[in-house]
């Protein structure tokens, strides 16, 4: 394995691309979905099963994670990664998004953002160079620049004041990120949905010449459209051969129409958050398990699927499970929603390499449009 954070382009298939990220914990292959494990857990899964779907990196959150069980405490432990145990690269983010979501309480300045934890009220300051001593502490792979992300709709000029305050962020991210061998940090572009902003804080962020570059401040209300309208908008921006990251993002559909344009890495908490309250992504699309139409139904959720959640239990017992609020349930789920996700991951990535985009691209589409297989 290599000691350096290394980045190959394989192949490209219209806007799509493949590739993989090479660091000294593992090898990352793209287009990529990291699950959400926000404090050091990925909900109601082993990580061992995680790694079983197909998971090459998971993502931690720096905001939780210094509040419990704090970041000295976690390198005191030896890092996150022996605390968990999970050898293999970590994402974490900066914890800004969370900072400006959560707290009940804060102040933004050029230093930074002061904050009132959500857990016991407690105030804390978050600065630029604060956000990647954390998650030096905590020890990961990938590290996010602190930014200031603003929930749509919003006013132009409140979009341009967190741009550009997020552009300085990100030059005092990376001078204090310094030269880290095998680790990387990333920018994000901000700019929300006005496409001048986010061609200016692209331009920005080349500037300082990152190993990767992040999206941010979509999927946070806007529609569809306005997200892959700044996604063709922005990437032409970025450099061509470094890791395009669009975060918190998103269903499959949103994860499909991203990779056409040219996303490589993606995170969000729909697949594990989805389990737990009974939806379930399936190749014929989503399954409400909690509808009355599975409490006799002693089929599985998909009896092609290599993931035992979806073809060795039946409807009725996960309807039974989730309709009486017992945690196995959201556990089955879950397993079966991130073995999709990391199952689409998979189909994508050899559709690329085979130079099928288009095709595989219609035959997914084609196949959640005709729905789950008829009730019984």
């Amino acid at each position: 394995m290599t000691e350096n954070f290394q980045f190959n382009l394989k192949a490209t298939d219209g806007g799509t691309r493949l590739g993989e990220i090479t660091m000294p914990r593992g090898v990352i292959r793209t287009p990529a979905f990291m699950p959400v494990g926000t404090v050091g857990t990925v909900k109601a899964m082993y990580l061992d099963q995680v790694r079983d779907t197909g998971a090459d990196i998971i993502l931690g959150n720096t905001y939780h994670l210094m509040l419990r069980p704090g970041a000295e405490r976690v390198a005191r432990l030896g890092g996150l990664h022996n605390l968990i145990r999970w050898e293999h690269p970590i994402l974490t983010d900066s914890g800004g998004f969370q900072v400006m979501s959560l707290s009940g309480l804060r102040k933004l300045d050029e230093k930074g953002v002061t904050f009132k934890s959500h857990v016991d009220g407690s105030l804390h300051h978050m600065s630029p160079e604060r956000s990647i001593e954390i998650q030096g502490l905590l020890g990961s792979d990938i590290q996010m620049q602190l930014d200031e992300c603003v929930a749509l709709p919003a006013e132009p000029k409140e979009i341009e004041r967190a741009m550009e305050l997020s552009l300085r962020w990100a030059e005092r991210c990376r001078v204090a990120f310094g030269d880290q061998p095998g680790k990387a940090m990333f920018g994000i572009v901000q700019g929300g949905d006005q496409p001048d902003l986010r061609i200016r804080s692209a331009e920005g962020l080349k500037q300082l010449d990152l190993k990767g570059y992040a999206v941010g401040g979509l999927a946070v209300g806007e529609p569809q459209d306005v997200m892959l309208k700044m996604l063709e908008t922005t990437l032409p921006v970025l450099p061509h051969e470094k890791p395009r990251y669009l975060m918190g993002v998103g269903t499959p559909d949103d994860i499909l129409k991203s990779v056409a344009r040219g996303i490589d890495m993606f995170d969000c908490v729909m697949p594990t958050r989805s389990g737990r309250h009974g939806l379930a992504f399936t190749r014929r699309g989503k399954v409400n398990i909690r509808n009355a139409r599975h409490a006799e139904d002693l089929r599985p959720l998909d009896e092609e699927s290599s993931c035992p959640a979806a073809r060795d239990y039946s409807r009725a017992y996960l309807h039974h499970l989730v309709r009486s609020d017992e945690a196995l349930g959201g556990m089955l789920l879950s397993w079966n929603n991130l073995h999709y996700y990391q199952d689409l991951m998979k189909g994508i990535r050899q559709a690329i390499a085979e130079g099928r985009f288009a095709d595989f691209y219609a035959e997914t589409q084609e196949a959640w449009a005709r729905g789950d297989i008829d009730p019984i």
